[in-house]
């Protein structure tokens, strides 16, 4: 199972064109790319939160963000993927795992409407089984119910499966579940090392975590 923004895709080029399109509609200021990278990873509606507040956990006037979220969404709808691509070694890695005989799922916390047309703009829809979108299901990453979820559908118990992703949210749902976990450093972990988080390994790449995974026992 692997994550997609942060993991498979650099989308915060124009997850962040998005919002700060939406900013400027609201009179409101730009922020900078970093800070708004740094924003996210639990799904567009917190990213949009915290890019009113410019805080982590912060929580906006209702009737701003009723305004702002409508506003977000048309503009992520046109920014989706004029610089989104898949990461050094994603295309590699996933040819890889397919060669096994892995069978992949792709899990994240991005609305359906904006995680099938990015997988589809990169050539990447094909590799997946099956795509969990954050609103798939009643609950997504930290919750363990999408991992759970893809393991009924596999047929596989929890401790056979592994999920690859970038941040806390993906090692909180995977501890949960009881599955294992590796994850990529380049991604978007709120501004936080990944070497702190609990994960079975750090890998620099999809291919890398190939590899490991891949190599004759």
């Amino acid at each position: 199972m692997i994550d997609l923004d942060g993991t498979l895709l650099d989308t915060a080029a124009d997850l962040a064109a998005a919002a700060n399109a939406m900013l400027r509609e609201l009179g409101r200021a730009e922020l900078p790319l970093a800070t708004i990278q740094s924003y996210i990873g639990k799904g567009i509606q917190k990213l949009v939160k915290r890019s009113l507040t410019g805080s982590l956990d912060g929580e906006p006037d209702a009737a701003l963000f009723a305004r702002a979220m409508p506003i977000y969404e048309r503009e992520y709808a046109h920014t989706l993927c004029i610089s989104t691509h898949p990461y050094p070694g994603v295309v590699e890695g996933l040819n890889a795992l397919r060669e096994t005989g892995f069978r992949l799922a792709c899990i994240t916390n991005k609305a359906e409407a904006f995680t099938l047309p990015l997988l589809r703009a990169t050539g990447l829809r094909d590799y997946f089984e099956m795509v969990l979108s954050g609103d798939s299901l009643p609950k997504k990453k930290p919750d363990p119910l999408p991992l759970l979820h893809a393991c009924k559908h596999f047929g596989i118990l929890p401790h056979e499966m592994l999920l690859i992703g970038d941040s806390l949210n993906d090692a909180e749902a995977a501890r949960a579940a009881g599955c294992h976990v590796f994850c990529v450093p380049y991604g978007y972990n709120e501004g936080r090392d990944v070497h702190e988080l609990k994960c079975d390994a750090v890998v620099t790449s999809i291919d890398a975590a190939s590899r490991l995974i891949c190599k004759p026992s």
